[in-house]
This record gives C-alpha cells, structure tokens and sequence, in this order.
C-alpha cells in the first residue's frame, strides 16, 4: 500500500514538474552505498535549463495534520541523497562540477484532490559538517 502510494505521488511529481517545464532524465534510480547495507534511491531525475535537479517525492494521503516534506528527510537520508546524485552524474559521465541541486516535491492526496509543494534545492552539501 505504501509503495504503490508513493507511485501515484511520484506520476502527480512528474506531471507537476513536465508542467513547470523540466525535462525527466531517470525515475527511480538506485545505488547501494559502500559499507551501507541499504541503498540510495533518487526518485526523480530532471534538467530546467542548465540545472540538473535530483527530487525526493514525499506523498501523505489524508494527512490528520500537515506535515513538511522536510521534516520525514533526516540527516542519514540527507547523505544518501547526496551521495546518490553524485554517483548519478558519474554514471552518466557528467562532471560534478555541472550545476545540479536536490530539490524536495510534496504530494499531499485527499480524495481526488491533490495538493504539491516543490522546494528547490531543500537539501545542500552535507560535507562540512
């Protein structure tokens, strides 16, 4: 239930952001992170002009409260987001130096009704601390 919860926020993400004018390069792309038993997965990849935006799509349905979509990203998520879109742009062969961000979209189902917020570049480099 929660996986196919988080496909139908991840399509309303993708029909919001094609709306806003991003192109989509990758959906769903996943890298197992040395010496983490679990993986990184980035929901959505995307390019609006020179940027390359990696976004976590968060989807709550009839929330009892509003929640912030950067409030259920904690600092463990963070890195592995990072470390994710880095692994990406090397993959694809794209210098780290290109111009990318991590960008947060919200997807909030009541009924049929569908509530998005996008917050660009929510999440920033975590190196320093």
């Amino acid at each position: 239930m929660k996986k196919e919860l988080g496909k139908i926020g991840e399509k309303e993400a993708e029909k919001y952001l094609r709306k806003k004018g991003y192109k989509i390069l990758d959906r769903n792309f996943v890298f197992r992170i040395p010496g983490d038993f679990q993986k990184g997965e980035i929901d959505i990849v995307a390019k609006k002009g020179e940027t390359i935006c990696f976004i976590e799509v968060k989807t709550l349905k009839n929330p009892k409260i509003k929640i912030f979509p950067e409030d259920k990203i904690n600092f463990s998520k963070k890195r592995k987001l990072i470390w994710t879109a880095e692994n990406w742009l090397m993959k694809n062969k794209i210098p780290l130096e290109t111009k990318w961000q991590i960008d947060v979209v919200s997807v909030i189902i009541q009924g049929k009704k569908r509530e998005i917020s996008h917050f660009e570049n929510a999440i920033s480099d975590l190196r320093d601390f």
